[in-house]
């Protein structure tokens, strides 16, 4: 229902992403700039669910009768009708192109009957309005979904009603949506599809879900293959709202069958469950309020925890991934030898190769430090595709731009500048502004030895 803004996350994912300034300029003022046009994705490439029925019917359940908080929830509800979409407020440039890819996907691989709405009602309302009214009413979330309103105002009268309270409801048939309009491109889709799912279907988020958006790990930012199979499954005409956990777990086996046969044919793997204290410990990490030593020891205490459950999966690599971050700056040959530790893991994990691509933005960027153009190579050119297929524009910018450095190293020149060029349109997707991208550049420029010496040389 919220979209946290980790602070590790926003930072690390895409590889030290800069927080946008106050002085944000319009998309009109940016589109003037002397960068190269902003790139968008034109279609999307979602692969395929891995999970058995039986699994997927199990994070069906979980997804659906419980909330973030571990709060069950009583009865399945969705939307019963046809259901209209209309965006209100000050929406950018850039989020009418993706809601209408987005929306066109949900008819398609979901097959739910919605479509965008050009009057004063509709069954969802997006509204963009700033991240600063966004955290006047949640200080913490970068956006959110809320049942029975249909404005940000409206919202603030009704917030301590019975009608904002999720585990009170019985059915949908009106929601909101809160976007910033004043974040990247990338921010705003992401919030697009997370929010949008879950106004449609599952309120609750697993971190034991490595190929999904509904988990706080924040890792894939678009609808996976998996996502449209949880809402094409809500949206089934055996089930609908009231229906209690029991009565929908009766009826999954069939609709899973119907709708992904392919999933009857794999085995059920045993996935052990998450503990509100390893969840609570990588809050501390990830969310504000923390100092550093804090978010450390919190680091510290979920990879001991992962260990002592005996993980093996995502969840201990991502342990062994915060370890890397909070260590990078006063070790990095440690950081280096936790991120070999995530990457161990989540080669033994089906599904984590995007979770791997963010680990490698890391290691390979510590092998341009070293002046290692090869070896960075090696380690980024499996991963360009990974990040282009997740339509994830800032850790594809980053990427190239770590190639970039590491064809000069290896003094492939002129396909240096080729790949730096190409990059920037994703950068203006991804990061936004020009100083933004310009700072993104200046940074991973700045990791390479040997413009430190033509610097030196020049001054």
């Amino acid at each position: 229902m919220i979209r946290i803004a980790p602070i590790l996350l926003a930072a690390a994912i895409a590889g030290c992403t800069a927080s946008p300034r106050a002085d944000t300029p319009t998309r009109a003022a940016i589109a003037e700039s002397s960068l190269s046009p902003m790139k968008g994705f034109a279609s999307s490439r979602p692969s395929a669910p891995s999970q058995s029925n039986s699994n997927i019917a199990a994070d069906f359940l979980s997804l659906h009768f419980e909330l973030e908080s571990g709060r069950r929830l009583p009865v399945f509800t969705r939307f019963e009708t046809p259901i209209t979409v209309r965006v209100t407020g000050r929406p950018p440039d850039s989020l009418e192109p993706d809601l209408r890819r987005l929306l066109d996907r949900l008819r398609k691989e979901a097959m739910i009957d919605i479509r965008q709405a050009q009057g004063q009602t509709a069954s969802i309302t997006i509204e963009a309005v700033s991240r600063a009214e966004i955290r006047r009413a949640l200080p913490h979330a970068a956006c959110f979904v809320v049942p029975n309103v249909s404005s940000l105002a409206e919202y603030r009268r009704k917030r301590r009603s019975p009608d904002t309270n999720w585990s009170t409801l019985r059915r949908r048939d009106k929601m909101a949506i809160f976007l910033p309009h004043d974040s990247t491109p990338q921010e705003i889709r992401d919030c697009l599809h997370e929010e949008l799912a879950q106004a449609l279907g599952p309120l609750n988020d697993l971190y034991r879900l490595p190929n999904s958006v509904f988990n706080d790990d924040n890792v894939h930012t678009v609808l996976t293959g998996f996502d449209m199979l949880i809402l094409r499954a809500t949206y089934a005409p055996e089930i609908y709202s009231g229906m209690t956990k029991s009565e929908v777990a009766t009826e999954l086996p069939d609709i899973l069958t119907r709708i992904n046969p392919r999933g009857d044919r794999l085995a059920a793997r045993a996935i052990a469950p998450t503990p509100r204290s390893w969840i609570d410990e990588v809050q501390n990490v990830l969310g504000p309020g923390a100092d550093t030593d804090e978010r450390r020891k919190a680091a510290q205490s979920a990879a001991a925890t992962a260990q002592k459950l005996g993980w093996r999966d995502h969840r201990r690599a991502f342990g062994y991934y915060m370890l890397g971050r909070m260590t990078q700056l006063d070790d990095a040959e440690l950081a280096q030898q936790y991120y070999a530790s995530a990457l161990g893991y989540l080669r033994g994990t089906p599904d984590t190769r995007l979770h791997q691509a963010y680990v490698i933005t890391q290691t390979a960027a510590y092998a341009v430090s070293r002046g290692d153009g090869a070896g960075a190579l090696r380690q980024i050119d499996p991963y360009l595709d990974v990040a282009a297929r997740s339509e994830n524009a800032a850790l594809l910018a980053t990427l190239m731009l770590l190639k970039a450095e590491a064809l000069d190293q290896t003094g492939q020149k002129d396909a240096a500048r080729a790949v730096r060029l190409d990059s920037v349109g994703w950068a203006r997707y991804g990061f936004g502004t020009d100083w933004a991208v310009r700072a993104k550049m200046q940074e991973i420029a700045s990791l390479n030895p040997q413009n430190k010496r033509n610097s030196q040389s020049n001054g």
